[in-house]
């Protein structure tokens, strides 16, 4: 397996042209259209049920537009296996996280699929884990963890992947207020180091301290804070 040293690079905007999402009638996402560059760190709000997790999804070829095209690293994102490939990563709502696995083999396992070596994996999981404050509990079954814990879980893991693009759904729902503004903090740290980040939130304070802030109503999006280039 080829082994991957860090974060790719020079991949380019992400970009979103007349993405909509349906399910049967109901309409997710209506002429979705943004682009979002390297660096930049943006939120996505809007109440319950408003498009923003059909939206990252979309993004992250999780799930296929009615109509409409997402494009990274040169072509069409198509599915998540293109996706994963052009260094995509996806922090679901719930956080996807296997019961049946500790919190540190849930980071790794993926690490090794992408063809990271193993020694390397376990290096950047200790770290990961390190970051969200969980560095003693990565032999921790995600059982035995609570739900704020969980959550830093996924988010370690999305961070040991070192994606380009970072897509984070609700990271911060079950934290108090130091361990919320420390996701950010680590958030905005990759965008700093050349990420795309985008992350839903329901919480105000937490879509603040982004660069720009897009509202979904409806399926329909709207730039409460405009990205500034």
């Amino acid at each position: 397996m080829t082994q991957i040293a860090g974060r790719p690079r020079d991949r380019g905007p992400l970009r979103a042209d007349g993405v909509c999402v349906a399910y049967g009638p109901v309409v997710a996402l209506s002429e979705v259209s943004m682009t979002v560059h390297p660096g930049e760190f943006i939120s996505v709000t809007g109440p319950s049920g408003a498009g923003k997790s059909s939206l990252l999804w979309a993004l992250g070829g999780a799930l296929r537009p009615k109509s409409g095209v997402v494009t990274y690293a040169g072509g069409p994102v198509g599915d998540r296996e293109r996706a994963a490939a052009a260094g995509i990563v996806l922090v679901p709502q719930g956080n996807g996280l296997a019961t049946t696995l500790t919190a540190a083999e849930n980071a790794v396992v993926p690490l090794l699929a992408a063809g990271v070596h193993s020694r390397e994996a376990e290096e950047r999981v200790q770290v990961a884990l390190s970051e969200v404050g969980l560095e003693e509990s990565g032999n921790h079954l995600i059982e035995e963890l609570s739900g704020g814990q969980q959550q830093r879980v996924a988010v370690a893991r999305a961070l040991a992947r070192r994606g380009s693009v970072i897509l984070a759904d609700e990271p911060t729902s079950d934290l108090d207020s130091l361990n919320r503004e420390r996701m950010i903090t680590l958030l905005r740290a990759e965008a700093d180091d050349g990420a795309l980040v985008i992350m839903a939130t329901h919480d105000p304070d937490a879509a603040a301290e982004t660069d720009a802030e897009l509202a979904l109503d409806d399926g329909s999006m709207t730039w409460v804070r405009p990205l500034v280039r």
